[in-house]
């Protein structure tokens, strides 16, 4: 099974193949190049012959071992029909015959494998396939240079592999045809490591072991598989999780070669792969007389070496992992003791010492959790969580509660460096064995912050949590600031503002202004999402208040997060970009994962709007390697996509994110993950993305409703929505929409929120057949939109006006509009919109030429329905096809009979093929190089010019 690398690499590899005469893969031992070889060869006609061999190392010592397993099928027929000295010579190498004693052996067989391939080709294609050049005997080199330099032409072509060392180039290109393209093999990434270990096991490692994995195999197919299948069997992970085991069948593999040197060698060896950054001055501190000489011994072997800053380098991770696996645990723990002594920094120092100590003690423990702390502070919170898991293993068993303390720090050092799982699991042992209350909250407190966003199913958890902390103001504010925040997600606002007044309250009594800034905060967001942005603003005031004589802490960084929030919601989008900023520069990723998601969410939001569209894709590229597949990273990546990406992968990406949202329980995010989806739908124009756009944000407008909710995004969604259902011809139903919407709409709402409902109001006119009524209400849209600094709200609208001008044959005042829907678009890097205002253009320029040929104007949805009555398709089918109701069939399918002036489907069928042969005509006498065109093209219908292939994607997941 190919990962999507893979795939990509084969695709590339076929159509090389297909063009040259040979195609040679190369990489490093294990990269993938006879699986990709096998995929190649699979392509070979069945018509044709396929010679193969794959030499082994000892193979290359023996005389034409791999012309006899390449030339293994060739039937005698063939050598029989060779001159007899070429023909003997050739069954002599063969080994089906004596060898010539005229000694023009070697010069015979290569005339006589020359003749032979060109005897084969003559049947039928002949593919000659090499998997491991690098063994391939010289005999059978010299043969195979000789007769390719002279097939070319003949239908012979070659297929090869050849190892290389990482980097390296080929060295037996003289061994295939002229004309050969060389492709690398290279390493997979991270993501596609780590599919391949779970299709490979059928289960999940570990995080901390995938992450070493991924590490050590560095992109190898082969080493990620061993190593990964040693991981899931071994009894508990390393220590400190640099590398994961290494079988003895792979340093059988690696070390064979190695386990030869001198003693003195091998353990400098050791030494080096037990420091975290060995170097010549750090080995000679650890007391080893000569490490220099002992690197160049290991150097003639490709073992490692020290470069000329004397920093030492093993030439694979892998070879690392394997020297310091394979010396006995004896050996192992003396080089760690000697590091111990010999480094300076107390994070490195404490990890040798630990591992130095494989047992408990407490001097160790402490040391450790020292250093652990210290990694903290320097921004290192994966380090620090390894070190203090690490201490509450030294720990000794008559000090639980000091090692339940190291359980806890280490979750939260955990939580901050966004590993979840890991947190969980510590945290999970001190809930499950600790007999403090206070420690229980702490744990259930950590659990509730690695869920993310997964917070439905944490009910029990709050309240079990609230009984351990019953008289603890502090622990009971930080409790109720979570049920607000499971409510907020969840879509309970009610409920989840009680908890967030309770948990000021609670934070304001224990003297915790972060708990009481972070739950002020969320009642803003609560209020904002109500659509009462009075009482957030004077939540956020007394929150603000609050944080006056505090730092930059988390809850700090949050408020400053939450109100630029509610300047992007009010359009004050300068104001919004510039607050994010400043916050990113100040904390960066030190925050924690969490934190640095959440700032960039917001961030890749305010590029959107503020058209900042390839910044967006960037920043929401970040989100995704902070927190991979995560609800919010997945809606940002989508959301930027339909910006400045393409159409297909925001789909992609949005339906990632609603089944992410739905898994977690995130009503809020599943909100924003459905309208983004249904966005993207948009973007095409066409009905079947506006019947998938109106299945999404139809449950965006439900969910809305359950919540209670009326801020501004949502009464945006409502337009989408409104518009989506106009493409369809649904005109009723859009109205009842945009009625429903108008009636949330707060005083003072937004301009953006006006402009996006008049817009869709336009559009609906339109469709209605009220043309000059549709402009005026997008002119005022324009209008409006040219004041606020949202350069892709414009772009939008100024494409439906130029749709509806067009549709309303006022061609220049759509020219104007639609060239300078792309100028913008092309300005700001808004891609799908600028494609959307090209195909608007393409089809003026069409309508003007089947004006000419009598054409008439359709919409979208009654040009697909003229094209599908047209072919024969019942009403029914018209309806399933589109997915739109019957009776929007009817009403569109009688708008086209008026436009057409026909009473019956065959006078249409007459009339669209008149149009058709009028439409030739024109061509011809304006030069139209268009050799074919459908009715649909002649009648101007609006449909992208881009095919889009059906799709069955169930939102719901």
């Amino acid at each position: 099974m190919f990962t999507t690398g893979r795939r990509a690499l084969l695709a590339a590899a076929r159509a090389q193949a297909a063009a040259r005469p040979g195609v040679l893969l190369h990489g490093p031992a294990g990269i993938g190049k006879s699986t990709l070889l096998t995929a190649l060869a699979a392509d070979a006609p069945p018509d044709g012959t396929v010679l193969r061999c794959a030499p082994a190392e000892a193979d290359a010592r023996l005389p034409f071992a791999a012309l006899i397993d390449l030339f293994a099928p060739v039937p005698e027929s063939c050598l029989a029909a060779l001159p007899p000295e070429p023909g003997a010579a050739l069954r002599a190498a063969l080994l089906r015959g004596p060898e010539p004693a005229d000694g023009q052996g070697l010069l015979a067989v290569r005339v006589a494998v020359l003749g032979t391939l060109r005897t084969l080709a003559a049947a039928g294609p002949v593919l000659l396939v090499v998997d491991g050049l690098q063994w391939l005997d010289e005999p059978t080199a010299e043969v195979l240079a000789y007769a390719l330099r002279r097939l070319e032409g003949h239908g012979v072509r070659m297929l090869a592999a050849e190892r290389v060392a990482d980097g390296g180039q080929p060295e037996r290109l003289r061994c295939c045809p002229p004309g050969t393209v060389e492709l690398p093999v290279p390493p997979l990434t991270d993501g596609e490591t780590a599919r391949l270990v779970r299709t490979a096991l059928d289960a999940d490692l570990p995080p901390a072991l995938l992450r070493a994995v991924q590490r050590t195999a560095a992109g190898n197919p082969l080493y990620a598989r061993e190593l990964a299948r040693a991981a899931l069997t071994a009894r508990t992970p390393a220590g400190f999780p640099e590398a994961p085991p290494v079988p003895p069948r792979l340093r059988d593999l690696l070390l064979t070669e190695a386990r030869a040197l001198p003693a003195a060698v091998r353990h400098t060896l050791l030494v080096a792969s037990a420091a975290a950054r060995p170097t010549l001055t750090l080995l000679r501190a650890a007391g080893l007389p000569d490490p220099a000489a002992d690197l160049a011994q290991a150097e003639r072997l490709g073992v490692a070496t020290a470069d000329a800053d004397g920093i030492v380098r093993f030439h694979h991770p892998v070879l690392r992992a394997a020297v310091h696996a394979d010396a006995p645990e004896h050996g192992r723990r003396t080089a760690h003791a000697l590091l111990a002594r010999a480094v300076t920094a107390p994070v490195e120092r404490a990890r040798h010492l630990a591992l130095a100590r494989p047992y408990e003690d407490e001097d160790t423990a402490r040391t450790l959790m020292s250093a652990a702390a210290a990694a903290r502070r320097d921004g290192s919170p994966g380090t620090a969580f390894d070190l203090a898991a690490l201490a509450a293993r030294r720990t000794p068993a008559g000090l639980p509660s000091e090692r339940a303390e190291r359980l806890l720090a280490a979750a939260e050092y955990a939580c901050d460096a966004g590993r979840p799982e890991e947190a969980a699991e510590a945290a999970g042992a001190v809930l499950a064995g600790s007999d403090s209350a206070a420690r229980r909250v702490r744990a259930r407190l950590v659990l509730l912050r690695g869920a993310g966003q997964a917070l439905e199913g944490a009910g029990d958890l709050i309240e079990e949590g609230l009984r351990d902390a019953a008289g603890d103001p502090g622990a009971e504010a930080a409790l109720h600031h979570w049920a607000a925040v499971r409510g907020l997600l969840c879509g309970e606002l009610a409920q989840a503002a009680r908890h967030a007044r309770r948990a000021a309250r609670q934070a304001a009594a224990a003297g915790d202004t972060d708990t009481g800034i972070g739950a002020l905060a969320t009642l803003a967001r609560i209020r904002s999402l109500g659509g009462r942005p009075d009482a957030a603003d004077a939540a956020l005031a007394e929150a603000l208040a609050l944080a006056g004589g505090a730092d930059a802490g988390p809850e700090s960084r949050r408020l400053v997060r939450m109100r630029a929030i509610l300047a992007l919601d009010s359009d004050r989008v300068t104001e919004a970009r510039d607050q994010v900023v400043r916050l990113l520069a100040a904390t960066g990723d030190s925050a924690g994962a969490e934190e640095a998601l959440a700032t960039r969410v917001a961030l890749t939001r305010i590029q959107v709007r503020a058209g900042h569209c390839r910044e967006a894709l960037h920043t929401a590229a970040h989100c995704s390697r902070t927190m991979a597949g995560a609800a919010p990273a997945l809606y940002a990546a989508a959301l930027a996509e339909t910006a400045g990406g393409t159409a297909d992968e925001a789909r992609r990406l949005a339906a990632q994110a609603v089944r992410a949202s739905e898994a977690d329980g995130d009503r809020l995010f599943l909100l924003r993950a459905l309208a983004v989806l249904g966005q993207a739908e948009l973007l095409g124009g066409d009905p079947r993305g506006a019947a998938a756009a109106v299945e999404a944000l139809q449950r965006v407008r439900e969910l809305g409703e359950a919540m209670c909710a009326a801020d501004p995004p949502l009464l945006h969604w409502y337009a989408d929505l409104a518009e989506a259902l106009v493409v369809l011809g649904e005109t009723d139903a859009a109205g009842e929409v945009l009625g429903a919407a108008r009636a949330r709409l707060a005083e003072g709402a937004p301009g953006s929120v006006l402009a996006a409902l008049e817009r869709a109001e336009g559009l609906r006119e339109a469709g209605l057949g009220r043309a000059k009524e549709g402009v005026v209400r997008l002119h005022t849209a324009v209008d409006r939109l040219r004041r606020l600094p949202l350069p892709v709200e414009l772009v939008r609208t100024l494409i439906a006006l130029g749709a509806v001008e067009r549709r309303a044959r006022r061609r220049n005042a759509a020219r104007a509009a639609l060239a300078e829907a792309l100028e913008t678009a092309g300005r700001i890097g808004a891609a799908p919109l600028a494609a959307r205002a090209g195909d608007e253009l393409a089809r003026l320029d069409a309508g003007e030429r089947g004006a000419e040929a009598g054409g008439p104007e359709l919409t979208p949805t009654e040009a697909r329905i003229a094209e599908l009555v047209g072919g024969g398709a019942t009403n029914r089918e018209v309806a399933a096809e589109l997915f739109i109701s019957v009776k929007t069939v009817e009403g569109a399918l009688s708008r086209v009979y008026r436009k057409f002036g026909v009473r019956s489907r065959t006078a249409l069928a007459h009339a669209m093929a008149v149009a058709v042969i009028a439409s030739g005509a024109a061509a011809v006498d304006t030069g139209d190089d268009d050799q074919a065109r459908s009715p649909a093209q002649v009648m101007t219908i609006s449909q992208p010019a881009r095919a889009r292939a059906p799709r069955t994607l169930d939102i719901r997941g």
